[in-house]
């Protein structure tokens, strides 16, 4: 056990290291204003490359915005469920710790993504609604994979039957596999930050099991 969550350390805030190298080289490896409007991004002939092979898809883009909406509403859930859990066993550090420690999870996301707001590393390769947008790293994919990955942990360890749960498991599995890709195929996101989302969301999720310890099952 104690091993295992060493790896969950290890890997997790190694991801983390490449995630900030990946953002580094992003600024200074082959920059050129491809964007619109002359904006600039790193690594343009892959991005450009893969930019042109995609187009942009606006209604897709539109799909996987409300389909954003599904993360929320989970992360959501799973506020009440820690909720219920205080109301029932009377006492806040009753409530079970992977409860807890996907509460910090998610206020670790919200504050990557702020930080991203504020330090822009790069615009979408095309405008929304006439503006430039930040797209470094990918909001979707990053809120896609944190949420639903972390929910399919959770729901896991937590739902008694096999084959249900692999059900639940496969379905969310695609879900985010729908989303990035899509995200992707819409056009407005450079590889780059699809990526970058990818590397941090990963890594992210990674230290959620090392602090929570999934191996324990519980009961809502």
């Amino acid at each position: 056990m104690a091993k295992k969550n060493k790896r969950y350390l290890f890997a997790g805030a190694g991801l983390l290291v490449a995630f900030i190298l990946w953002t580094v080289l992003i600024r200074f490896v082959d920059v050129q204003a491809i964007g619109p409007e002359g904006s600039s991004v790193g690594f343009a002939a892959l991005n450009g490359f893969v930019h042109e092979f995609t187009g942009v898809n606006m209604p897709l883009y539109v799909i996987t915005d409300w389909l954003g909406l599904v993360p929320i509403g989970v992360a959501l859930g799973f506020a009440v469920v820690g909720l219920v859990q205080w109301i029932k066993r009377k006492n806040l550090l009753k409530v079970d710790r992977s409860i807890f420690a996907l509460g910090g999870f998610y206020i670790a996301v919200i504050t990557v993504y702020i930080l991203f707001e504020m330090v822009v590393i790069n615009y979408r390769p095309t405008l929304i609604d006439g503006y430039l947008e930040a797209s470094y790293p990918s909001s979707t994919t990053m809120l896609v994979m944190c949420v639903m990955s972390t929910a399919m942990i959770q729901l896991h360890s937590r739902i008694k039957n096999k084959a249900f749960s692999m059900c639940v498991t496969a379905t969310i599995a695609v879900f985010i596999a729908f989303m990035v890709i899509g995200r992707l195929v819409s056009g407005v996101h450079w590889i780059t930050d699809i990526i970058g989302g990818a590397i941090v969301s990963t890594g992210l999720v990674i230290l959620y099991c090392f602090v929570c310890g999934l191996e324990k099952k519980e009961k809502i």
